[in-house]
């Protein structure tokens, strides 16, 4: 919308602009007509032009050229705004087509919960199951972990202070707190 305004100003510009030069060379021409209407009278058949003859000519020639000038400058002034036009039409389809890209993903998004990860072979926890696990339990297929956290898990009397723990008494665990559903 910002460039249709632009436009507009610019046209407006360009037209009082224009107009101001056109009538001052309408005046011009104009008195540069009389004054060789004037000397056509003197001249004498057979005799070169006169100066003013020669001026009138001249201005004859710059009147002519400067209404193509100006006519090929009123052209590409409007072929600018068509193309303006356009930029602003093609702008608000490619728009149109992101929004309609967006609203044709599918049903995907990020769900919490709290998914114990198993322990791989190698002693690692392997969280993607526990993040399918998550998914289906919320209603989806299938999905992959985005959030994991461990933590140390340890009877009650040790986390309160209680007691001291045994070693091997406490053990960590990973679970998956967010996954990304599909």
């Amino acid at each position: 919308m910002n460039a249709a305004a632009d436009t507009k100003t610019a046209k407006r510009r360009v037209t009082a602009h224009g107009s101001r030069v056109l009538l001052c060379a309408a005046l011009v021409t104009a008195c540069a007509a009389s004054v060789a209407a004037q000397e056509q009278h003197r001249q004498k058949p057979g005799e070169p032009p006169g100066v003013f003859e020669s001026v009138g000519r001249w201005f004859d020639e710059a009147w002519s050229s400067l209404g193509s000038n100006f006519s090929s400058a009123r052209s590409r002034v409007d072929n600018f705004g068509d193309e303006a036009g356009e930029a602003a039409r093609a702008t608000a389809n490619a728009a149109k087509d992101a929004a309609g890209a967006v609203a044709r993903l599918p049903t995907a998004r990020v769900v919490k919960g709290h998914q114990n990860c198993v322990i791989a072979a190698n002693g690692a926890p392997d969280c993607g199951v526990a993040a399918a696990a998550l998914c289906k339990a919320k209603g989806f297929n299938g999905g992959r972990s985005v959030d994991i956290t461990s933590a140390e898990e340890c009877p009650a009397p040790v986390m309160l202070g209680r007691r001291e723990a045994k070693p091997g008494e406490c053990r960590t665990v990973t679970f998956v707190t967010s996954a990304f559903c599909q």
